[in-house]
């Protein structure tokens, strides 16, 4: 099948270097001049595991292309994908669809008779309605069809995600749209992933109801994990406990400084915002998102009580700032709320990251951003990890130790143990536990 992918983001590139991969034939298309050069240039402009030989891989083969020119691109297109941003709208946290819309526009007079246009990018429910009135109203006379393939990709696993998917889920109001997208995903469904065909609304209300579960999740494990504090028990054996009942399942159950990322935040705001438009309130998502909002400014003070509560001259080495690991992605990071509140508290704070830092110093100022774990614990009083890298999973505790002025560690995603680091000489502070 002959793809064009609108969009070189997150979602669209991956979408458009797995589609290559499968042995479709993808152009993928953007307006951004510098992102497109760097592409055709060979270099990724996110970071994710095994995307750079994934495009070099397809690039190479002949399947996988990047343009500016969106009218050159179409004309051939059996299938175009819209991934473009729908980041939340700025007072009232719905999405925003202006990009989504433009894309139809921009479209429209391109297409060839039978083309199928489909929405990639998460967005409400009704927005598949909008694509096909825009691209009716610049061209009455067209042929074409509107379908809706929500991305179900996790940042540092989006490619094992994409490929071995626990579903894939599409909303189609034709046929003609049924057809096409069974042969863009036969790959898949030849290995026996499941293809889910339902109404183009019920698609993008699946995607939303999904996000926010998860979300859900979290938020739930981390109030268990503040009554554990309470009452003397380990969240640990609780989420283990529960996470067994196969009607429950051990993922999303592990307690930390709240969810972040390009998908929760945004997405829970949206669904609400659509419950409120359809007059059904969501008042269980309503109190994820709070108790999440809460959360975040929760890990500064738990750090703040670590410190016994004096933070005059202070310093706290930071270690993770993105909002999970094996990415680059800062927005919405735990990590950015975590350091406000102890630079609010008087704290001076080093950092170090992986992959983060050039990111993070486009959202957090006047602090000390250094090239590994150990120079951001040098002559800090506590050491705070924040994202669960792998590369803080096996620090050297002895150097630690010596390099905090203090051997203080309060470790918010609980990678050590509380025996171990207390053996090793540590106060040390994790979740509920």
């Amino acid at each position: 099948m002959r793809i064009v992918m609108i969009g070189t983001g997150y979602v669209g590139l991956v979408s458009g270097a797995c589609f290559a991969d499968f042995g479709h034939d993808v152009v993928c298309v953007d307006k951004d001049a510098s992102k497109v050069d760097a592409l055709l240039d060979g270099r990724i402009p996110i970071f994710e595991p095994g995307l750079e030989a994934l495009v070099a891989k397809n690039v190479e083969a002949g399947r996988l292309a990047f343009t500016l020119d969106l009218a050159t691109a179409l004309p051939e297109a059996d299938a175009v994908f819209i991934a473009v941003g729908t980041p939340s709208r700025r007072g009232d946290g719905h999405a925003d669809l202006s990009f989504v819309h433009a894309a139809a526009r921009e479209m429209a007079s391109h297409l060839r008779e039978g083309t199928v246009v489909v929405t990639k990018s998460t967005v409400p429910v009704g927005t598949g309605d909008d694509v096909q009135r825009i691209i009716a109203e610049e061209c009455p006379a067209l042929d074409f069809h509107v379908a809706s393939n929500p991305e179900f990709l996790r940042e540092g696993a989006a490619i094992a995600d994409f490929k071995r998917p626990d579903r894939v889920v599409v909303g189609v109001d034709s046929e003609e749209a049924e057809r096409v997208l069974q042969e863009i995903y036969r790959p898949l469904t030849r290995n026996d992933s499941p293809l889910i065909i339902m109404s183009r609304r019920g698609a993008e209300l699946t995607k939303y109801a999904a996000n926010a579960f998860l979300a859900t999740k979290i938020s739930f494990i981390n109030e268990i994990a503040d009554l554990c504090e309470k009452v003397g028990a380990d969240v640990r054996d609780v989420a283990k406990g529960i996470g067994l009942d196969e009607r429950i399942g051990p993922r999303f159950l592990q307690p930390g400084p709240g969810y972040g990322g390009s998908c929760f935040p945004k997405d829970t705001l949206a669904l609400l915002k659509t419950g409120h438009d359809y007059e059904a309130p969501l008042r269980i998502v309503e109190s994820v998102v709070a108790s999440n909002d809460l959360r975040k400014r929760a890990m500064g003070r738990k750090v703040v009580q670590a410190l016994g509560g004096d933070t005059h001259g202070k310093t706290v080495g930071v270690l993770g700032l993105t909002f999970k690991a094996n990415t680059d992605d800062m927005r919405d990071s735990p990590a950015i709320s975590v350091v406000q509140a102890l630079q609010d508290a008087g704290i001076t704070v080093r950092a170090h990251d992986p992959e983060g830092m050039d990111q993070a110093k486009a959202v957090l100022s006047n602090v000390t951003y250094c090239s590994d774990p150990y120079e951001a614990l040098d002559g800090a009083d506590a050491a705070v990890i924040v994202t669960e890298w792998d590369a803080f999973r096996a620090l050297d505790i002895e150097r630690v130790k010596s390099l905090l002025s203090k051997p203080i560690m309060v470790d918010l995603r609980n990678l050590y143990s509380r025996g171990d680091m207390e053996r090793a000489g540590f106060s040390y502070v994790g979740v509920g536990r």
